[in-house]
């Protein structure tokens, strides 16, 4: 979230009063007033809307986790990231370009010239296309060297079957079982069968690896996430991140938010205004 910084705590340096900041919360960021520990809050660059400012921290941390941190993605290398159209899939295409890797990316066809415009290199339509196929297509069998994948279930199969050797493949969310309800039930137990195990012998003899990111699971990394950030926050200074922020709602339009998300029509960061 982005906002002022209305009262701190008797240990908290008294200059943070009234400071424009953007911060992490584990929960409760959908609220006027947030309370949140020091670390996990910083300073916001004054050329930054609260909007674009809040369409940061989540987005670019686990991106920058996913390429730089455990990925180790590298200039000559190619990187495929899944649903490159939402928030952390424009932020790793960010990150990626600034490295100077080639750019491969699924999203819906309508959403290609706008990704192209941000200097994506290949776009493939998942919803018309098998897009193992297109990318094997089009790296002539060889696959890429890292891969983002939301997505979850048998898409893990498909993943890791598309890198290169000493391909990396990085796992942060289940988007396959997002639907509420049954449905989303269901899809949960169908995504729990479906999904690979991964051995380590077999990741040996294939030189490949896989990992997992969950933000949520490192509060107890400030000091880690602290570095991870001021890059970003250096990125943003010198201009090769540009966070975009797709549409704004109120929050008594918070339902219909969380629905435009799960009908997968944003492109890049839906924020909410109190």
């Amino acid at each position: 979230m982005a906002g002022v910084i209305d009262e701190i705590g008797a240990s908290v340096d008294k200059q943070w009063l009234g400071k424009e900041v953007l911060c992490l919360t584990r929960f409760g960021g959908q609220a006027d007033q947030v309370v949140a520990p020091i670390h996990q809050i910083f300073e916001k660059p004054a050329t930054l809307s609260f909007e674009a400012a809040a369409a940061i921290p989540v987005n670019y941390l686990t991106a920058y986790q996913l390429l730089v941190a455990m990925g180790s993605l590298q200039s000559y290398e190619t990187v495929l990231i899944h649903n490159v159209g939402g928030g952390v899939g424009l932020a790793a295409l960010e990150i990626a370009r600034n490295i100077g890797a080639e750019t491969y990316g699924t999203a819906s066809k309508g959403k290609h010239e706008f990704l192209k415009q941000r200097g994506l290199d290949h776009a493939i339509d998942y919803r018309t296309q098998d897009w193992q196929q297109e990318l094997l297509a089009m790296t002539e069998g060889r696959g890429v060297d890292l891969i983002s994948d939301p997505i979850g279930g048998k898409n893990l199969k498909h993943s890791y079957q598309s890198l290169s050797n000493t391909g990396r493949l990085g796992m942060f969310g289940m988007s396959t079982v997002s639907e509420p309800g049954i449905k989303g039930k269901l899809n949960l137990l169908k995504m729990l069968v479906q999904t690979p195990f991964f051995h380590p012998f077999g990741l040996m003899n294939a030189n490949k690896g896989v990992f997992g990111v969950n933000m949520g699971r490192l509060w107890h990394e400030h000091k880690k996430i602290n570095v991870w950030m001021q890059v970003i926050l250096d990125g943003l200074e010198e201009g090769w991140i540009n966070p975009h922020v797709d549409k704004v709602f109120s929050f008594e339009e918070a339902a219909e938010a969380h629905r435009y998300i799960e009908e997968r029509r944003n492109i890049g960061k839906v924020i909410l205004v109190p």
